[in-house]
């Protein structure tokens, strides 16, 4: 079956095999999807995807827009910037270690006043002005020693020469990471944001390993395009009512499923009222049961009230959700509206990522 769309472009676990791309962009911490587009397998470039981005940010009032733009170091280039300078939208994103960012880390390295930027980090920050960007930006120059023994392999070496370099030596190794950010953040804070976007990856690989989206083809590309946002969609629901049940703690679906689904369900009718009654075959049925009997109780109180709010339902949905005590629901910093202490009204960070293809397709 030959699908509609599909181009030969960056696929390493099948190279030469024609591919869709997947363009997404998550709201960070809450773990739901924003959207997905669907493109041809050679077009996995930001360059792509950043057109609907910033048409979804355009569509929004000043006070609704994200509080961050937060990439991988594929967006960390002059075009994705600019944009967001004129937008007034902050952004973090990392820099290739390029010639000229190589040397402003060999600049920094002698000084004696690097910053604790946690978990073994230290920072310095300077401004940087690279051959193509249109202006100097603020860059975070982070480095961490690298403790142990150090094994060094050539490239170019066809022996497959390896050199160690002991812990006993008296030479420092370092790693190294360049951030550039438009925020007035302190160093500590601004690696710690950088740092929380690992954990995004975490969610585009649930998405494409535990729900579908590496997992099936279509023809044509409209039905592709329109299962890919189905699967988003169930995604974010699902996402939802786990968090509700338990709050403290995220779920993939390779475990909340077993946990909430795997039961024997009785429908029953009588006096105009249907019941239906859940057996679960899980051995944490008590847990589950009572979990269930709170959300149930509180699903009902949104069916009578959303009745007197039939031009704003959604609206009022996510504000009663908001309003439940954090025993029972997410805390608004992960699915409210505000960052946990700003009062600023903003959505918490919007995070693109890079995802590596499955099933012959490129996620980002």
């Amino acid at each position: 079956m030959v699908q509609e769309g599909v181009v030969v472009g960056y696929n390493p676990h099948k190279p030469g095999r024609p591919s869709h791309s997947y363009h997404s962009a998550l709201m960070a911490n809450t773990r739901l999807a924003l959207g997905v587009e669907v493109m041809p397998g050679n077009a996995s470039a930001p360059l792509h995807s950043m057109p609907g981005i910033w048409a979804w940010l355009d569509a929004l009032p000043p006070t609704e827009r994200p509080a961050l733009l937060r990439g991988d170091i594929a967006y960390g280039n002059e075009s994705v910037l600019r944009e967001a300078e004129v937008r007034n939208q902050p952004y973090l994103t990392k820099l290739r270690l390029t010639k000229n960012v190589k040397r402003l880390v060999t600049k920094l390295f002698a000084h004696p006043d690097w910053e604790k930027a946690g978990l073994g980090w230290q920072g310095r920050e300077d401004t940087l002005q690279l051959l193509g960007w249109s202006r100097s930006r603020r860059v975070i120059v982070l480095r961490r020693q690298i403790k142990g023994d150090v094994l060094i392999a050539a490239q170019d070496d066809p022996q497959g020469t390896l050199a160690f370099i002991e812990s006993r030596s008296t030479a420092a190794a370092y790693e190294y990471a360049v951030l550039v950010t438009s925020t007035d953040y302190e160093i500590r804070a601004v690696a710690q944001l950088y740092r929380d976007r690992a954990d995004a990856e975490n969610n585009f690989d649930e998405l494409k390993n535990q729900w579908g989206w590496g997992g099936f083809t279509t023809h044509d590309l409209k039905r592709c395009r329109l299962m890919a946002s189905r699967v988003a969609l169930v995604y974010n629901w699902w996402n939802l009512f786990v968090r509700l049940a338990n709050p403290h703690k995220h779920h993939e679906a390779i475990t909340s499923r077993p946990l909430l689904l795997h039961g024997v369900a009785t429908k029953t009718q009588h006096g105009g009222q249907t019941t239906l009654t859940i057996t679960s075959q899980h051995a944490k049925q008590a847990a589950i049961q009572a979990v269930l009997t709170r959300l149930a109780a509180f699903l009902s109180s949104l069916k009578s009230t959303a009745v007197d709010r039939p031009r704003a339902p959604h609206a009022h949905l996510a504000t009663r959700v908001c309003e439940i005590p954090p025993r029972t629901n997410l805390s608004g910093r992960l699915i409210g509206a505000r960052i946990e202490g700003d009062g600023s009204g903003q959505l918490p960070f919007l995070g693109l990522s890079d995802h590596e293809p499955g099933k012959g397709r490129r996620h980002r």
